[in-house]
């Protein structure tokens, strides 16, 4: 099985972009643009290149800085490492920046089979305000059922709470909505608000 989770917002309560914008002094107009995707009033790619264009200038010293608030949930890191100790695939498909991703999981001691994501490109020293990656068009569907292929699973699991996680909610076996956004919750097939919540499901579902 392949249990695939999105990054800001489910395994994170961190919001990558908003972080950069504390930096760049431009977190509230970023904040702003990302609930209007994540409630499906704009389009992701739409969204992300808005929030990227807001952060160009921002020194490398300054990403690294937001970056390393990146953190993982409480009790995320339990789940995670009990669904590979389940034997089950775990991969993070998120609209947000393999850096934080990485970072995050390596300060929770924990790992992942994959990590699909998107970059924010950098030219002397200072982001460009561009943004570049498999996930700028929000194709998680594409990536979900790649991933399974490419890993050998046979059944997935999604794990997700915003508009740009409907396509691959909808292609999972079992969509999870985690706190989902008022237009993503009707097409979860349950929903949990917590990380001992998810667990619990996986238990009920024999997950683990």
């Amino acid at each position: 099985m392949l249990v695939a989770f999105d990054f800001d917002g489910t395994l994170s309560d961190s919001e990558m972009t908003v972080l950069l914008g504390e930096q760049a002094g431009v977190a509230d107009e970023i904040a702003d643009i990302t609930e209007r995707a994540m409630n499906d009033e704009l389009s992701y790619a739409e969204s992300l290149r808005a929030r990227a264009e807001l952060l160009a200038g921002l020194p490398e010293a300054d990403v690294a800085a937001a970056l390393d608030r990146v953190e993982l949930r409480p009790g995320a890191a339990d789940v995670v490492a009990a669904l590979r100790a389940a034997d089950h695939r775990v991969a993070v498909l998120t609209g947000g920046f393999e850096r934080g991703v990485k970072r995050a999981l390596s300060a929770a001691g924990i790992s992942v089979d994959a990590v699909v994501a998107n970059r924010l490109p950098s030219r002397d020293g200072a982001l460009t305000g561009g943004v570049e990656g498999p996930l700028v068009e929000g194709t998680k569907d594409d990536a979900l059922e790649k991933l399974a292929a490419d890993l050998g699973a046979d059944e997935t699991v999604a794990v997700g709470d915003g508009a740009n996680d409907l396509p691959m909610l909808e292609v999972a076996d079992l969509a999870v909505g985690y706190e989902p956004k008022p237009a993503v919750e009707p097409l979860c097939d349950v929903v949990v608000d917590s990380m001992a919540d998810l667990r619990a499901l996986f238990e009920r579902r024999a997950i683990l």
